[in-house]
């Protein structure tokens, strides 16, 4: 490495002192030590320009970046740099970075946040010339995206986010928000448009957007009388006026907050006040009270009646949250006709994913003719040929089992070729080599798979894959062979780390060691020192009250550290398992739930008459997380059980019908 004169950089120590860095002697050191490559010795000065990238000493910065400049990291200093007073820079130094490093992780983020922050600021003309790099934009940064495209002379960007935004009324970033309040002056949004936002923000509570709203389609309300309502809703409705707009716009605001406070109240009372309404504010009625209920299960468990409220507001148009609701109270109670008005209502792109295919056929046989159930068939056949839960459903359906998978494809020399010469992951591997951050080195792996995806490059990734794999990299071999189009390998798609240890623990505790797996690796992706926001640890992910609840239980000492251990770990995890599998009727299912949720709330959301499907169940949870974690986990275990040699593979094996609470 030259030496440039800039020999050595001082900076602080966390205690206060100075210390010096000689750049050129670090690298030398570290050649001379570890055998290192110039670059790889490059790569290492990444940690000690991270330490000081929040410091704000720009030509510290610059230093650091002569430095690196044998590595594939090299950017991050100028990235640092660029990122530290963001909102002030020109756009040309932010499209100047996109250009001399195209496609990469830094450069898409940098971007991003670059958009974002000028529309936060109003500067829509500094944000335009950005947005053409911004390629993998998040819920936020669309947002962000679409707010310029529309200042910046394209109107037409705003039918993009109609059912995105527009109709949405749950929580959003700020950036949807404002987006909304551009469609609100938009002569793309129809009268009809601008009634149903108006209804569904009354419905959500959400005075402020439906008072602006109402104002711009001429019927202003008033907020003193919303926050009267809103303090005594049942008082207003007891007496409601139904004359006007505004009448009208007070009842389903009214009847919002009633239904939010007290839903029992709300159902006694929607048949009386829906009389003498025009039809679309009576159907929005049994909207309002059907929506909420649906929405609160949490609070009110699930209630019979919601569907045929539901069924009542057909025919005034569905949100796609609306839509999903009424799908999912229909499937709960077995209303199959409500199933498939719920699936019509829907968006083209809801129809057609798998999830709501599976639903249309489930509900489409149970009306018994022959053309129904051939149809069911043609659509189960079709989803069968997928190998995520959905599909592992229809093959059920068609009483389709496996035991093994296609033949794995093995990376060849050109694919590790290709591997060796790409700097996306040429910079995830040098960051996890030199114990980076996490958030940095997922970036930039998550990154170089999606580019190596958008390639149609399958033999890249598993070529990445399998290193990472050999490296005992799990979570991120897993994140990139679940990736691939048309070659696959299940093989890294499910590994099978501490093989010994999770079998002999689970037959212990009489559990199937492929749930166990299928489990953990939904929950670390067999990541030992994994850590959640929550507190939980380890590669089943345990908390620690749940910790010393299953230290008591074996007779042992609670001792914090151990959870930091793999053998302690599954040993707590699968004894935990099999403990609230037999608190919640034996059904792993329920206990999957339970795990995820907390057995009292698996529990509450069994059948309280009679038993239901398990798919019914598990597409009836009422927490997202926890739904998308059983549909996960009962998917990643009927492929450990082939990775095992269990046998013949069906879902109904852990999918069979949930008994009613006891």
């Amino acid at each position: 490495m030259r030496n440039t004169g800039l020999d050595f950089l001082t900076s602080k120590k966390p205690n206060g002192s100075t210390w010096k860095l000689s750049l050129h002697s670090l690298a030398v050191a570290a050649v001379a030590t570890c055998g290192a490559t110039v670059a790889e010795a490059s790569d290492e000065v990444f940690n000690e320009a991270y330490r000081v990238s929040s410091s704000g000493n720009a030509a510290l910065l610059d230093q650091y970046q002569y430095a690196m400049q044998d590595s594939v990291l090299s950017y991050y200093p100028e990235y640092w740099k660029l990122n530290q007073n963001l909102a002030l820079q020109p756009s040309s130094s932010i499209v100047s970075f996109a250009k001399r490093y195209p496609q990469s992780a830094m450069a898409e983020k940098l971007s991003a946040d670059y958009v974002e922050e000028k529309v936060r600021a109003g500067d829509f003309a500094s944000a335009s010339p950005v947005v053409g790099y911004v390629s993998n934009a998040d819920e936020a940064e669309a947002c962000a995206v679409a707010q310029v495209r529309a200042r910046t002379g394209d109107p037409l960007v705003l039918a993009e986010f109609k059912n995105k935004v527009w109709l949405t009324t749950d929580s959003q970033p700020e950036s949807c928000v404002g987006l909304a309040r551009i469609m609100l002056d938009s002569p793309l949004m129809t009268q009809k448009d601008q009634q149903q936002r108006l209804f569904a923000m009354l419905r959500a509570g959400n005075s402020g957007h439906a008072f602006a709203l109402a104002n711009k389609m001429g019927m202003p309300l008033s907020l003193a009388q919303m926050n009267q309502i809103s303090a005594n809703p049942i008082n207003y409705l007891w007496s409601a006026p139904k004359a006007t707009a505004q009448d009208h716009a007070y009842l389903i605001f009214a009847l919002g907050r009633l239904a939010d406070s007290d839903l029992n109240n709300a159902i006694s009372m929607v048949d009386r006040l829906a009389q003498g309404v025009p039809e679309d504010v009576q159907k929005y009625l049994y909207r309002t009270v059907a929506y909420i209920g649906g929405t609160t299960v949490l609070k009110n468990n699930f209630n019979a009646i919601l569907p045929s409220y539901f069924d009542k507001s057909y025919g005034y148009p569905f949100s796609p949250e609306e839509a999903e609701i009424y799908a999912r109270q229909s499937i709960r109670f077995g209303k199959w006709e409500g199933v498939i008005r719920a699936v019509d209502a829907m968006t083209d792109q809801q129809k057609q994913e798998s999830r709501w295919q599976y639903w249309l056929a489930r509900a489409t046989e149970q009306r018994g003719d022959s053309k129904s159930k051939s149809y069911a068939q043609q659509v189960y056949q079709r989803i069968a040929t997928q190998d995520d839960y959905h599909g592992l459903l229809a093959k059920a359906r068609l009483n389709q089992a496996y035991t093994s998978f296609p033949q794995p494809y093995q990376p060849s020399s050109s694919d590790y070729s290709r591997l060796a010469k790409d700097v996306h992951f040429q910079r995830a591997f040098a960051l996890r080599n030199i114990d980076a951050p996490d958030n940095y080195v997922n970036r930039e792996w998550n990154w170089a798979v999606r580019q190596a995806y958008l390639q149609h490059d399958d033999g890249l990734i598993l070529a990445a894959a399998k290193r990472a794999n050999d490296m005992g990299w799990y979570d991120r071999a897993i994140y990139a062979a679940d990736r691939t189009e048309k070659k696959h390998n299940y093989n890294l798609r499910y590994p099978t780390p501490y093989q010994s240890t999770v079998v002999n623990y689970s037959n212990s505790v009489s559990i199937n060691p492929a749930w166990a797996y299928g489990l953990m690796r939904q929950e670390s992706r067999f990541n030992v020192g994994a850590r959640s926001h929550v507190g939980a640890g380890g590669l089943m992910q345990i908390m620690p009250d749940t910790a010393r609840l299953v230290a008591k239980q074996m007779g042992e000492p609670y001792n914090s550290g151990a959870l930091s251990n793999m053998n302690t770990n599954i040993r707590y995890g699968t004894y935990y398992l099999s403990m609230i599998q037999g608190q919640l009727s034996g059904h792993p299912v329920v206990a999957t739930a339970g795990y995820n949720a907390g057995p009292n709330r698996a529990r509450r959301w069994q059948p309280d008459v009679q038993k239901i499907d398990a798919d019914q169940y598990a597409e009836s949870v009422p927490i997202l997380e926890t739904r998308d974690y059983v549909k996960h986990v009962m998917e990643n275990a009927m492929h450990y059980g082939v990775v095992l040699g269990q046998g013949n593979q069906s879902i109904n094996r852990l999918m069979y019908p949930v008994p009613q609470q006891y």
